[in-house]
């Protein structure tokens, strides 16, 4: 199930510090900038949120981390997550199986990181695209969801990570600028 929050910017951080636990407590207040201390929390209530709707599950989720830092539910190995975060939203993805997604604003792209991260047919569609940043963007989030589900992150060799054979939702909200990708194993 998906859990999104794109309205940022009214998020009360100080009125949420009680709900987090303590280990996401201490990693929110770590972040130097506003900013990712509410997605960061914002992250976590979404989870929260989706535990208790999905699976009943009310006590605070506690996170182990796997071998390239993906997390997981102590106690909980049944129950696959995955977050992402960007300006403008927070996504939270919760199943019985493993998850990946990823959310980015919607930006002007730079040729250089195009070329850089995208193989020869997705620069084609890119530029031929009537919104080449939104195309591009849509392709990143695709990679990196892909790549989060692994739990391997961004890696060299970014250009050959879609095979084509992946299931994908990618969901594009222009009015809020910003696109999520979502990918199942």
């Amino acid at each position: 199930m998906h859990y999104l929050n794109d309205d940022i910017t009214h998020f009360d951080f100080e009125a949420a510090l009680p709900l987090l636990s303590d280990q996401r407590r201490e990693q929110a207040l770590k972040f130097k900038h506003a900013l990712g201390r509410k997605t960061c929390a914002v992250a976590y209530l979404l989870l929260c949120e989706a535990l208790r709707k999905e699976y009943g599950i009310t006590e605070k989720p506690v996170f182990g981390y796997g071998e390239h830092g993906k997390p997981y539910i102590l106690g909980h190995p049944d129950i696959h997550f995955n977050f992402s975060h960007c300006r403008e939203a927070v996504l939270c993805v919760v199943s019985d199986r493993p998850v990946g997604c990823d959310v980015e604003s919607i930006r002007e792209y730079k040729e250089s990181l195009v070329r850089y991260t995208m193989n020869e047919a997705e620069i084609k569609q890119i530029e031929q695209s009537s919104d080449p940043g939104e195309t591009f963007i849509c392709f990143w989030t695709m990679k990196e969801a892909v790549l989060k589900l692994s739990g391997e992150g961004i890696r060299n060799d970014i250009k050959t990570v879609l095979k084509g054979t992946e299931q994908i939702e990618t969901v594009v909200n222009k009015e809020k600028k910003y696109v999520y990708s979502v990918v199942f194993e």
